[in-house]
């Protein structure tokens, strides 16, 4: 597992690594594996793609209910493939929930009925993200101090549990680890703050050149879909709404995302037995990654 928070720079080193190991990348993104959302979530270039195979990108649809449930199941079917013809296979992304679906499992949750799911996200349309997250605060507070409260999809999904349940949402987290038939070795990739942020900033700036807006404006008619109410996205379409100038809507994607890779960075840091490398550390990541090998008889 190659992990990070946005604009860490894994993608540059999973291929260096995926390279050195003549081996392949799953990504553990939430919003690449959408194929019509390709500027807002830094997809690989085509060149990077071409470099070494990937798998976990752009193939689901945001018109589909898609969810880290269903990422699990096809992302093991997929390793069990992979690892046919693979001793290794480079887990890359910043996605922790996906991440730990694969690693640990993720607990069963029963199946929200559509009525109540329409209820909540005709709720969040009409009050907005900072409504929601006192709801959330007010019935769970203890998930309440975990959850990423930039993330709608994350705080609907526990107060719809508690509206069909009457549990709150994180009485269902039970962490109950699922044995893998795969050796993990553990890694995360950091940088300064400051030198983290500013690479946020210059990231936001590049997707606008390349052509962000005109990508929120062409899925202007799937916007209540769960996958297009996230940093980079909903920022846009606030300015399509002309409820922000663009300079605000980008000051809000650089403020939201580095908010994110906090977020992100906090996540990580309770994980066990996590080796920490800077970016530039390909080298030092592939002699850690041989000795792990040869330690685990991998």
């Amino acid at each position: 597992m190659l992990a990070g928070p946005t604009a860490v720079g894994k993608t540059d080193l999973a291929i260096e690594v995926a390279k050195a190991f003549k081996t392949v990348i799953v990504s553990a993104d939430s919003r690449q594996v959408f194929k019509e959302m390709t500027v807002g979530t830094a997809v690989p270039e085509k060149a990077q793609l071409n470099q070494v195979e990937h798998f976990m990108i752009q193939n689901h649809s945001v018109t589909e209910n898609y969810n880290a449930s269903r990422y699990e199941f096809e992302v093991l079917a997929l390793l069990n493939k992979l690892f046919q013809k693979n001793d290794i296979v480079i887990f890359t992304g910043g996605s922790g929930l996906y991440i730990n679906s694969v690693l640990y499992g993720i607990d069963d949750l029963p199946t929200i009925l559509p009525e109540i799911r329409a209820q909540w996200e005709n709720y969040f349309n009409k009050n907005g993200l900072d409504s929601l997250q006192n709801k959330l605060k007010e019935i769970d507070f203890g998930y309440y101090q975990e959850v990423d409260l930039q993330n709608p999809k994350r705080i609907l999904k526990a107060l719809e549990v508690y509206t069909q349940t009457g549990k709150v949402y994180s009485s269902f987290l039970t962490k109950t680890v699922k044995k893998r038939p795969f050796e993990i070795i553990k890694i995360t990739l950091d940088r300064d703050r400051e030198e983290l942020y500013d690479r946020i900033n210059q990231r936001v700036l590049l997707m606008v050149k390349n052509g962000l807006v005109e990508e929120v404006k062409a899925l202007l008619a799937y916007r209540q879909n769960t996958p297009l109410k996230t940093v980079g996205y909903r920022e846009i379409f606030d300015y399509l709404d002309n409820k922000t100038t663009l300079d605000e809507a980008i000051d809000l994607i650089q403020r939201n995302t580095r908010k994110y890779a906090r977020k992100q960075i906090t996540w990580f840091r309770r994980e066990k037995e996590m080796k920490w490398f800077h970016p530039d550390q390909k080298q030092d990541v592939i002699e850690f990654i041989n000795q792990q090998i040869s330690k685990n008889d991998i």
